[in-house]
């Protein structure tokens, strides 16, 4: 388990970038590291594409505190690339049998799992498995930091579940400072730029008709932080003579 994950999800498929399918990943998974306290760095929508494939998932391996979500491509036909890809980028390439995935396999397909089916139980060696509440055929696992599922969502969302559960269930509180300043960003900048650069900063800027306004967030795992930075950040603009519209809980 990574201490500090950053989650980054990768969902594989030409078919959602030909408009022939809509992606259901996305807003799920956001949805499921929200309720832990956790959320996404990053977000690749790509093609079935072996090389491409590589270079994202290399991109991600660099990242010390990576843990990946990955959809679509684990199946037995011939466009499905990401277990030898997965092997190529995350085990040097070596795959084996999983004997415990070929016994899922064949208990659920039986004589029909060959010759085909059984090669998806051949994964990057040393793969932990994802239970599919589906079929049986399991996702799989790497470092306990790099998980890879189906494109189905019936399949990929309960594993997406399970790992979240076993290996990050819940992180540290976060606390933040969020209020709608009454006027244009660019009257806060001086002030944004004065903020620490580990502390979290966003702002969101809003224009109704002649009306511009400013969502400001400001947020850390130290809550001394937090309140140091936010009274800070409201008495900056005390003295500039701007005001708060609303304060958000």
């Amino acid at each position: 388990m990574i201490e500090n994950p950053n989650f980054y999800t990768v969902i594989i498929g030409t078919e959602l970038l030909n408009g022939r399918r809509k992606d259901s990943h996305f807003e799920f998974v956001n949805r499921e590291l929200r309720k832990r306290g956790w959320e996404q760095k990053a977000n690749f929508v790509i093609k079935d594409d072996p090389s491409f494939m590589a270079d994202v998932y290399n991109l991600i391996k660099n990242d010390p505190n990576s843990v990946m979500f990955s959809f679509g491509g684990i199946g037995a036909t011939p466009d499905d690339y990401t277990r030898e890809v997965a092997a190529k980028v995350f085990t040097n390439g070596e795959m084996e049998t999983n004997k415990e995935a070929l016994e899922l396999i064949l208990k659920q397909f039986g004589e029909s799992a060959y010759p085909h089916r059984v090669n998806m139980a051949k994964l990057p060696v040393n793969s932990g498995l994802l239970t599919n509440v589906v079929n049986k055929v399991p996702g799989f696992f790497i470092d306990e930091r790099f998980f890879f599922t189906p494109g189905f969502p019936e399949m990929a969302h309960p594993m997406v579940i399970e790992a979240l559960d076993r290996f990050y269930p819940k992180n540290k509180k976060k606390y933040f400072c969020n209020f709608i300043a009454d006027t244009s960003e660019n009257y806060l900048i001086d002030i944004m730029k004065q903020l620490p650069k580990d502390i979290e900063f966003s702002s969101l800027p809003k224009i109704e008709g002649d009306k511009k306004t400013a969502e400001i967030y400001i947020a850390d795992y130290d809550k001394e932080r937090v309140d140091k930075w936010c009274k800070f950040f409201k008495e900056e603009m005390k003295k500039r003579n701007l005001k708060i519209l609303k304060e958000i809980e």
